[in-house]
Order: C-alpha cells, then structure tokens, then sequence
C-alpha cells in the first residue's frame, strides 16, 4: 500500500477516508485527463494527506478539480503567468508554490514532479516520481 510507504518517511502524515472510483472518475472528467496511475491508486487509499503543521501533501480529489480548473481558466492568471493547461497541480507547499505533473498531449506521459513558483512562474523539476516526491519533501530534501 502506498500510504503505509509514505508513513516510513514521517510519523506526521495524516491520512484521509480514501476516495471512491467514482470520485476519480469525476476528476478525470472535470480536468479531462486520465490520470496518473500511481496519482489514483493514492486518492483510492487516502483522499488527501496532510503533514506537520497542517501541510497539504496531497490535495483531495475536491481540490485538485478546483485548484487545476481554476488556473486553467482564471483570466487574470492568463496575463500574470504562462499556460497552466500543461500541469496537473496534486499538492502545495504552503508558500503559495504548487507540485505537479507535466501534461504533454493531453496526457501524463512521465512520473517526474515539478513545482511551479508562484513568485516568478518557473516550472522546476524536484522528484522522478510521486514516491520520490514524498520521501524527499518529508526528509528536506526538496527546498522551495
């Protein structure tokens, strides 16, 4: 199970009632993208995770539509930044920088995780995958 990997990095992560395929159905619908399939198997374990001092680890699935529609189609992001069409936010740092996915194609087509900086709109890459993401967020590895 994922969750029970992801609680090997922190004794403080607090996990949510999973979420139901139906729900993930619902997302993928809303954001019109599959996706990814570690990404799923999570939400379907735990809908959300928080860490120490109320850190969004992992969004549910409720924020994931909200956040990623709206800065799809927010008008004034669309003067201040580049696309976001091409990201698929899961996650926060609590600075107001956002993790994701890259989209290519209307697909997740690689694991990697990348965080989007709020300050000056670069897209930077921080893990090869969703674990990785996890293991080195909770250790310090990944600054921002």
């Amino acid at each position: 199970m994922l969750t029970s990997q992801i609680s090997k990095y922190s004794d403080n992560c607090i996990f949510n009632k999973s979420a139901d395929k139906i729900d993930v159905e619902r997302c993928e619908k809303a954001l019109g993208i599959e996706l990814p399939k570690i990404l799923k198997d999570l939400l379907l374990e735990s809908n959300g995770i928080h860490g120490e001092y109320g850190l969004r680890l992992l969004w549910t699935i409720d924020e994931i539509i909200e956040t990623n529609t709206t800065f799809r189609t927010n008008s004034d992001f669309k003067e201040l930044y580049m696309p976001f069409d091409n990201l698929l936010f899961f996650a926060d740092g609590g600075n107001g920088d956002q993790f994701c996915f890259s989209i290519l194609s209307g697909q997740v087509r690689r694991n990697d995780i990348f965080v989007w900086n709020h300050e000056n709109d670069s897209r930077e890459w921080v893990a090869p995958d969703l674990l990785k993401y996890f293991e080195w967020w909770l250790s310090g590895q990944i600054e921002i």
